[in-house]
């Protein structure tokens, strides 16, 4: 080898010296500086401005940051639920093949990956009975916005009218708004009725201009939808797709989405695989399977290669990242890939009886919790005369900004629905918890 040693590059930047050399003189510029116009205010002068720590000294103070987080148990609720996530979900989730992972567009590199993605979207398909669903979606926000534009896409007459409940989960209503503003679509409130859809008045809502309905179960009171069918019916009489909210947990105990006329089914997926994550999630979109070609995000398909072994690959992929942009049904350009990969985790772990069970103990933890509640003086629970999902609706004598402020005093943080109304999330109590927290209610409400 001679003296002169060239520069090879890497694998991530290969370009040597002669290589970047002849690309300047190609365009005109001596630099690579020239190529990029950044205003000294924020041009990086060589000196980040941090004065250097030790390792120890940097843990501490980091250490000491986190301690002024107030430590609260959060009986949120309203799509932020802790359902205890095994050790085994961690471990294997954790392996840095799954963690490092990026798209899986290599499928001869990635089978493991794309199985565990492709059993995510089995498992959906058997709770919600529909014959399709995506590998997810960012949340269950999303997923709705995305449900009314498949709806949308779907229609083959005029009409432009999606209609939702009055009662939605916090930014919910607001994604969607942001999600039809491109379209000729409208969002539009219909009333409820003591938690449950007001069937008469959604009804009389309804004419043949309307695209979607949304309806959910359980709903974000916590309390079980008795009027599904109805609402399919009522749907489908006017030509517009029905569009039903749930859960994976939820869904292996209520009525199953198809049985009840659903056309398309969303929600929040990482009650599987995640504790409460403050603002990571995942969304799940389930649909019929003559409308594979209008579902959004990615699909996991199966197919066999040339010796006849099983196989696993992204298809029909229809975001405009891929296709040409007329012919996109989507411009969401990723899905929660690792999300989805431990709640199948999570669901395999589990198994049927273990799922159907999870969903079991959040309605008899909801029921025991309400028991508790209203047995406190200046409390009434629930305020809903129905079955409930975790979560519900108390009424309180003192007003409830006042009791809840009390209450994180007391070390617990709970929803303040109106003047005199909280909700609360048995499922944040575990076993044991729940004496506490009553005498905490029962010292703040009076």
């Amino acid at each position: 080898m001679s003296g002169h040693h060239t520069p090879q590059g890497s694998p991530f930047a290969p370009h040597t010296a002669t290589d970047t050399e002849a690309m300047l003189d190609a365009v005109g510029v001596e630099t690579e500086a020239e190529l990029f116009d950044i205003p000294d205010s924020v041009r990086f002068d060589g000196e980040f401005g941090i004065e250097p720590r030790s390792e120890r000294a940097i843990r501490a103070e980091v250490a000491q940051t986190v301690e002024k987080n107030d430590d609260l148990v959060e009986l949120l609720g309203r799509g932020h639920y802790s359902h205890y996530v095994p050790s085994l979900v961690d471990h294997l989730s954790l392996r840095s093949e799954f963690l490092t992972s990026y798209t899986q567009y290599q499928p001869e590199v990635t089978q493991g990956f794309l199985q565990a993605l492709f059993e995510y979207q089995s498992l959906l398909v058997e709770l919600t009975g529909l014959g399709v669903a995506n590998c997810s979606m960012y949340d269950a926000a999303t997923a709705l916005g995305e449900a009314a534009t498949l709806a949308d896409r779907l229609r083959q007459t005029s009409g432009t009218r999606v209609l939702v409940p009055e009662q939605l989960a916090d930014g919910r209503r607001e994604v969607l708004a942001n999600y039809v503003g491109g379209t000729d679509l409208v969002v539009e409130a219909y009333p409820m009725d003591d938690g449950n859809v007001d069937v008469e008045a959604l009804g009389n809502a309804l004419d043949d201009e309307a695209v979607m309905v949304y309806a959910e179960n359980p709903t974000v009171r916590g309390c079980v939808e008795e009027s599904l069918e109805t609402v399919g019916d009522l749907a489908h009489d006017n030509d517009a797709l029905f569009c039903l909210g749930s859960d994976p947990v939820s869904l292996a105990l209520l009525q199953e989405p198809a049985s009840v006329g659903a056309d398309v089914v969303v929600g929040a997926a990482a009650v599987l695989g995640l504790p409460t994550s403050y603002g990571m999630g995942m969304g799940l979109f389930a649909t019929r399977e003559e409308y594979v070609r209008q579902v959004p995000g990615r699909l996991v398909g199966a197919s066999t290669d040339d010796t006849g072994r099983r196989t696993y690959t992204l298809t029909l992929q229809t975001r405009e990242q891929h296709i040409r942009r007329e012919r996109a049904t989507s411009n969401i350009c990723t899905n929660q890939a690792w999300v989805a990969l431990r709640a199948a985790i999570h669901a395999a772990s589990l198994g049927p009886d273990g799922l159907a069970d999870l969903a079991t103990e959040a309605v008899t933890d909801a029921q025991e919790l309400a028991d508790r509640v209203t047995e406190v003086v200046g409390v009434k629970a629930p305020v809903h005369d129905r079955h409930h999902v975790r979560e519900f609706v108390a009424r309180t004598d003192q007003p409830a900004p006042a009791v809840a402020a009390d209450l994180e005093d007391e070390g617990y943080a709970v929803h303040v629905l109106g003047e005199h109304q909280i909700q609360l999330n048995a499922n944040a109590l575990a076993e044991g918890e729940v004496d506490e927290f009553v005498d905490a209610l029962a010292e703040v409400a009076r």
